[in-house]
């Protein structure tokens, strides 16, 4: 039997049956592959997508007027389902880490201190928060409850790649943002200069023209048509160069992004050497490879190609020389 096809066999039960405390966690957080684990995965994801359509379906005045009773008793369901999911994740985090390394306390402290712990708490805090100040904003409630489209992070590992490839970056991004900033100074000195005399209203003062500059960089256009020839000139090459510095970003990102994908592949299959240095691949290790995939967000063909790429490479070391 080949690799590739012993990691994909399906795993039986284990022989311990692990506690409660324990099987929340792998639900949960999909410590493993199995039905109770896609089936709340899924049922999860399914509240969050429901919860942001009906946030946004609810801000239309005519269907607020009409349906706002069932959009209420919605979000009361919402919030049951998230505070129950909260707790029993705050509790079950216990079982992460066996006691000789941590225990429950640093499995717990890692979800509620954690970014996904923060995203869980956010999506319930709300509701409980209008009822204990209900002259507080429905705009700014309705604004934190579309947040809970971020717990669909943890089923997708594609955002936190790319917050990973940006601090990766971050000293590029400090570059870039410090000729922004002198970018900055200087287009909207020049602008007032050029344009302050023909544009009062348009260009009173340099803070004026900063907010000109900020708009051109971002949307490509300053919501100003210059009227001499040099302002002309100066507009055209500030457009040029926010396509510029977008550009550059983007590569930035995109090279640091693909190089974090390759990483993860390195490390995972460093994991599958490791797991095979003895020889036998135990239960409890393709449950481990198992979540690392899951976690690193691997397709089954990439893990299949990683796995030919071992055998491959196995039988070129025990093959004779020639």
């Amino acid at each position: 039997m080949s690799l590739s096809t012993t990691l994909s066999v399906p795993l039986a039960p284990p022989a311990a049956h692990p506690t409660l405390q324990r099987r929340v966690f792998e639900i949960l957080d999909g410590a493993v592959s199995d039905s109770a684990s896609k089936t709340c995965e899924v049922f999860l994801a399914v509240m969050v997508v429901a919860n942001v359509l009906s946030i946004i379906l609810e801000s239309e005045p005519a269907l607020h007027l009409a349906y706002g009773v069932y959009f209420y008793w919605f979000d009361v369901a919402s919030v049951a389902v998230f505070t129950v999911e909260y707790v029993l994740r705050a509790w079950s985090y216990g079982a992460k880490y066996p006691c000789d390394d941590g225990g429950a306390w640093r499995g717990r402290k890692e979800y509620l201190l954690g970014t996904n712990g923060a995203i869980d708490f956010v999506s319930t805090a709300p509701f409980f928060l209008q009822l204990l100040l209900p002259g507080v904003d429905m705009r700014a409630l309705r604004l934190c409850r579309l947040l809970r489209i971020f717990k669909l992070t943890r089923y997708n590992s594609a955002l936190n790649d790319m917050v990973e490839a940006i601090k990766e970056e971050r000293d590029s991004f400090v570059s870039a943002m410090f000729l922004l900033v002198i970018s900055c100074l200087l287009f909207s000195s020049l602008i007032y200069i050029l344009e302050g005399h023909a544009q009062p209203d348009i260009f009173p003062s340099i803070p004026a023209a900063m907010h000109w500059f900020i708009l051109t960089i971002i949307s490509g256009w300053g919501n100003v048509d210059p009227v001499t020839y040099l302002g002309t000139a100066l507009v055209i090459f500030t457009q040029v160069l926010a396509i510029a510095l977008a550009a550059v970003l983007t590569g930035v990102v995109s090279q640091s992004y693909t190089a974090q994908v390759l990483r993860r592949e390195a490390m995972y299959e460093r994991e599958i050497r490791d797991v095979l240095a003895d020889g036998v691949v135990t239960a409890e290790e393709r449950i481990r490879l198992k979540h690392m995939q899951t976690q690193f967000g691997m397709s089954d063909d990439q893990v299949a190609a990683i796995a030919a790429g071992i055998e491959n490479s196995a039988l070129l070391n025990i093959r004779p020389p020639a």
